[in-house]
């Protein structure tokens, strides 16, 4: 590869990162429509898959995983207990200060159905392209989820 292919190879992965950035934003905005029904803040949306995913995890930790401060944090795993999505674990008989975060039942029946509609609205939306369309969307998914890895 010369060095112009080097320049020419950014200079279409920025021409492609414009052109594709605003089309993610506004299925990420719509698909967002979907949750603002959900009378949860995306910020609990987000706490309460990252505890769907990792049952059992420290508050302590999922604030690292999100990058917020623990007291942050605790203020919102608060409400959420509160809002009965999640409960405390029993204690970790290694630690018993600490007390790990599960999804209840209405927190993972909530994402569940959370999940559901933004679903239903994607296909609704999936269905008016043509077969050609809805091809090319496929072919991208792979080379798409490689982005951030």
């Amino acid at each position: 590869m010369s060095k112009t292919d080097g320049y020419h190879g950014i200079e279409d992965a920025y021409a492609l990162a414009e052109a594709l950035r605003p089309a993610l934003h506004r299925l990420y905005r719509q698909l967002r429509r979907e949750s603002d029904e959900a009378e949860l803040s995306p910020l609990h949306g987000l706490l309460l898959v990252a505890i769907i995913r990792q049952p059992g995890i420290g508050v302590a930790e999922l604030a690292r995983m999100e990058k917020l401060r623990g007291p942050t944090i605790s203020g919102h795993v608060k409400a959420m207990e509160r809002d009965g999505l999640i409960a405390r674990a029993e204690p970790d008989p290694n630690d018993r200060r600490r007390n790990g975060l599960i999804a209840t039942e209405k927190g993972q029946e909530f994402i569940r159905r959370l999940k559901q509609r933004r679903t239903d609205w994607l296909a609704s939306e999936l269905v008016k392209l043509s077969p050609q369309q809805r091809e090319a969307i496929r072919a991208a998914i792979e080379p798409l989820m490689e982005i951030g890895q």
